[in-house]
């Protein structure tokens, strides 16, 4: 059974030590061109680059002031090619491009979104009108408003002449004739005319879990904007910013433009080289018009003298949001109507800011009319920065953060707690994916990231313990989940803005304490009803079996699974588990016993054609626990047989039934788009009853209580809307016979045969491929019950068979025996070097001498961390799906935010050459990336699955995404062994 949601192409590796004065429904923001499906609160911010060559879209027939205003402009305004790398707080790691302005030519200060500077970890780079290319960093994100400061080097622009544009927000009014000029819809550069048609929007909304601005007006205007506009300036005639563009909805053609006011002040501040000082009382306020608030208990009295001071005035600032335990949680509630702060008395949101900001750290006396009554209060001003996250934790494969202003604001929570910002590893808790905060674990409170740490540094690797959660989108429901602490797999390190340098600086918190020892511990099995009769006692040779997968590798498409494994022998603690639950070595695996005991296992047999692996662990450690070796039946299944379904259901609890075995017939399981471990070769048995397709693992036995076949899961395509197909299906108990012979001798089965799939054909078909009447004689007395033949569907590439067989090989006897059972082609040890094989080939008959291959039972056993890439050598599935190998080096995965991602390289694809030199195997790649610098453009060239070349320029990000490898390495506890590459 599936715990979890798939992962995507992108999920994050495990080696990265690794938008109105009255109310309004909620905006949408811009979707971005490359979003193929736009949730309602898609922003404007993550359109994917663009290939090709880049040209400036100019408005036709623009009037001549117009044509001067702007000739002049686009020597200010940037293309941004950015990631945020890590998830962090409200976004996810992702890849985009964006638009900027200079404001400062001289210091090199880039004016930009807030959602382009990333709250997280950002790497990017601006390109000028000239194509010329600069690193930019950022040196301020405001914490709330949609803005952002980066930096670059002016001097490493040198064809052309930069100028800055410069800030007039007081120019803005309704009815401006205004240009927006930037990085539309993944343009270089792109001039939509438009006019403002409001200055008192109240910030849009953009969603849940996601970044929103408040506490100020925007603008609003109509200028049908795009994804990849956001950071451009809006621009009056005399060419200077009198807004920056921000958002837009997706339904209208409507623009919403942030005001710059708050934005000049906040450049003078980074000009200087000083801290930008932001102060808050954690109270959101939104701007309602007058009728609204006389609903609210607004005074005549005092709207008279309001509209006397303020003749232009048609509203006033509500409080629509006290953040509990903030500054104004014991003063302010909300509905309260916002008179004056110090005196003052204010409907902007401006000169609100302004008193806050500077006022940090001091008292201010703020006076509001609550019911038609004055009150006054004097509270104290917070540092807004205090409650703005500037650190992420990397552990257990996840990220974590402090809860956010941002996030409490949104929900009316205290800026309190551990927010999950990437819920993986460890921490994929139960339930939705987002919005976790985690309360306590191992009982102990984390109110915030220093709290966890202290004690995460105190757990055992690999300890099983609870964590208290809940979800920030539901504070009254708390949830409780034992998980495993994994310090093996990825690193356990802080990261730490630094806006000095742009990067965020790492500390390793040092090493896990070491496992403690396992201890036997004995348990019983539950009674089960009577009516499951002699079957009953087969329960006690069920385990539960889960497994955490830390890398996606060889196409697999989720991080955890679990299901049922059956106990082929208690003594030496061997059981048979599913391939769609233990895909690959690499991993945790834990077995339950008795619902009870959870111990570890580890991989020793992967059949590399049928759908079962072999899983060992220390028998020691269940104690006297009964489990019991699964006793198998002489008797073989046949159609029409009577037999006991025995297994688990996808609750995972206990369920038997009698049925009828309706066919055993071979099959052909669908392939998917991405190559992954596909069952071949085999004869599956199908059930009469419908609870068969309700559970996924389990036995099938005799009236005797003896196993005949097991019953599994296999893991099938993918459809078209992203899901993957699953069938359950049956096989013969005696595929793991032989296996398991041999490993009770302690040795490792080495299994042989034709590295071939297989199709079954029927006689009607086969006489017109040109079979003979002799050929047909035969095969009907081969086999009484079924007349076929089997046509070789595929060969696999790269091995000693492909190069006899061919596909669409109609196979007719091996070694002098009529093959007509799919058995007899399964791989084993009986199998020679060479075998006679006798094929029917476009209608001709002839005797062919075919050399066997020798099938590895390991499965991939190395992989190499690249710019953000899983790169390994082909796995099975590679190599019986392509015809070509055109590399030994094959992409299974990127991460998103990574060099990789941002730049084009795509699972399936083989790498072929680094900066024009060849490269086969996955030394040669090492050899020619080893000592490459940082922030260096690599030249590499791809061949995707379908044989089309492509030459890819990455720009390496080593301070995020270092190169190193694990390999399998059997003496150590995970099995495998990291390695870092210089």
């Amino acid at each position: 059974m599936d715990i979890d949601p798939p992962l995507n192409d992108d999920t994050a590796l495990v080696a990265n030590v690794i938008s109105s004065a009255t109310s309004v429904p909620p905006q949408k923001r811009k979707r971005s061109r490359s979003d193929s499906v736009s949730a309602p609160g898609s922003l404007s911010k993550r359109p994917e680059p663009t290939n090709g060559t880049d040209q400036a879209v100019f408005v036709a027939h623009q009037p001549p002031q117009w044509q001067n205003t702007i000739e002049k402009a686009i020597t200010s305004i940037v293309s941004i090619r950015f990631s945020q790398v890590s998830a962090f707080d409200t976004d996810g790691p992702d890849t985009s491009e964006a638009s900027g302005f200079v404001v400062d030519a001289k210091k090199g200060l880039i004016l930009t979104n807030r959602h382009v500077a990333c709250a997280g970890p950002f790497v990017g780079e601006a390109v000028f009108h000239d194509h010329e290319e600069v690193d930019v960093f950022p040196v301020y994100r405001d914490p709330v408003h949609d803005f952002g400061i980066l930096k670059f080097d002016p001097s490493k622009i040198r064809y052309m002449p930069v100028n800055e544009i410069e800030l007039a927000p007081s120019l803005a009014h309704v009815g401006l004739d205004i240009r927006v000029v930037g990085n539309d819809a993944g343009e270089k550069l792109s001039i939509l005319a438009g006019s403002i048609s409001r200055l008192d929007r109240n910030a849009p909304e953009y969603g849940e879990l996601t970044y929103n601005d408040f506490n100020t007006f925007y603008l609003q205007a109509a200028a049908s904007t795009s994804g990849g506009s956001s950071g451009s300036p809006v621009l009056s005639i005399e060419g200077k910013a009198v807004a920056l563009q921000a958002g837009g909805h997706m339904r209208a053609a409507t623009d919403f433009f942030l005001p710059l006011d708050r934005v000049a002040r906040a450049l003078k501040f980074v000009q200087a080289g000083k801290p930008v000082p932001r102060g808050t009382i954690q109270t959101q306020f939104m701007h309602r018009p007058f009728d609204e608030v006389r609903r609210l208990g607004f005074l005549e009295s005092t709207e008279a003298y309001i509209r006397e001071i303020m003749p232009t005035e048609v509203g006033m600032l509500v409080a629509e949001t006290v953040v509990p335990k903030g500054p104004a949680s014991a003063f302010l509630e909300e509905g309260d109507i916002l008179l004056s702060i110090n005196g003052q008395y204010m409907t902007k949101f401006v000169l609100l800011e302004t008193i806050l900001d500077d006022s940090v750290g001091k008292e201010v006396t703020v006076k509001v009319q609550r019911g038609g009554e004055d009150m006054e209060f004097v509270i104290t001003v917070q540092d807004l920065h205090s409650i703005t996250p500037d650190r992420y934790l990397e552990v257990g494969g996840a990220k974590l953060n402090n809860v956010s202003y941002q996030l409490a604001r949104q929900f009316c929570v205290a800026v309190e707690g551990v927010y999950v910002a990437e819920p993986a590893g460890m921490f994929r808790l139960d339930g939705s994916d987002h919005g976790w905060i985690i309360s306590s674990i191992d009982t102990k409170p984390t109110p915030n990231l220093d709290a966890f740490i202290a004690a995460f540094k105190e757990i055992p690797d690999m300890e099983r313990i609870p964590v208290e959660y809940y979800s920030i989108l539901d504070v009254h429901t708390k949830s409780v989940a034992v998980v495993t602490a994994e310090r093996h797999w990825s690193g356990f390190r802080l990261a730490v803005r630094n806006d000095q340098t742009g990067l965020w600086d790492f500390t390793d918190l040092g090493k896990a304490p070491p496992p403690r020892p396992l201890k036997p511990i004995t348990a019983t099995f539950a009674t089960l009803d009577q009516s499951l009769g002699t079957t009953a006692t087969l329960f006690h040779s069920l385990v539960k079996v889960s497994m955490y997968i830390p890398c996606r590798i060889e196409g697999f498409p989720k991080s955890r699974k679990m299901g049922a494994g059956l106990v082929l022998d208690a003594e030496k603690g061997f059981v048979v588990v599913g391939r769609n639950i233990v895909p690959f070595t690499m991993g945790d695996i834990l077995l339950t016993f008795a619902d009870s005991i959870i111990i570890p296992g580890k991989t020793i047999f992967l059949h590399p054609t049928q759908n079962f692996a072999i899983v060992e662990y220390d028998p020691k450690l269940v104690g006297a626990t009964p489990v019991k070796s699964a006793p198998f039946s002489p008797i073989q299944l046949g159609q029409g047989h009577r037999v006991s379904l025995v297994a688990l259901n996808h609750n995972q609890r206990p369920v038997g039934v009698e049925t009828t075995v309706t066919d055993i017939t071979a099959v052909t399981i669908p392939y998917s788009g991405t190559p992954r471990f596909r069952a071949i070769n085999f004869d599956a048995i199908t059930l009469d009853t419908p609870l068969a397709q309700q559970c996924s693992a389990g036995v099938l036995a005799d009236s005797a209580g003896r196993v005949q076949g097991l019953w599994l899961s296999y893991l099938g395509e993918r459809t078209n809307q992203g899901h993957d197909t699953e069938y359950h299906l049956g096989i013969g108990i005696s595929a793991v016979e032989p296996i398991l012979r041999k490993l009770r001798e302690g040795g490792v089965p080495k299994l042989r045969g034709l590295a071939v799939e297989v199709t079954p054909v029927q006689m009607s078909q086969a006489r017109h491929m040109g079979l003979s009447d002799e050929w047909v004689s035969r095969v009907q007395e081969a086999n009484k019950e079924r007349r076929q033949l089997f046509l070789v569907r595929r060969t696999e590439n790269d091995s000693a068979t492909c190069r006899v067989l061919k596909d669409l090989d109609v196979i007719l006897s091996v070694s002098g025996k009529v093959i007509t059972r799919v058995q007899e082609l399964q791989v084993d040890e009986t199998w020679g070097n060479e075998v006679d094989v006798v094929i029917l080939r476009n209608k001709q008959e002839m005797s062919v001498r075919v050399p066997t291959t020798e099938f590895d039972n390991e499965g991939v056993k190395r992989v190499l961390f690249w710019a953000g890439a899983v790169l390994h050598e082909p796995h099975r599935a590679v190599l019986q799906q392509s015809k070509n190998l055109p590399s030994k080096i094959y992409v299974s995965a990127r991460s998103k935010g990574s060099p990789s991602y941002m730049y084009g390289i795509v699972p399936t694809q083989w790498i072929v050459a680094v900066n024009g030199t060849p490269v086969v195997t996955l030394d040669d790649f090492v050899a020619c990336v080893r000592g490459l610098k940082d922030g260096t453009y690599v030249r590499v060239k791809t061949i995707s699955f379908d044989l089309v070349p492509c030459v890819l320029s990455i720009k390496l990000g080593l301070w995020y995404w270092p190169t190193c490898e694990i390999v399998r390495d059997l003496n150590e506890t995970s099995g495998w062994k990291r390695n870092v590459i210089e």
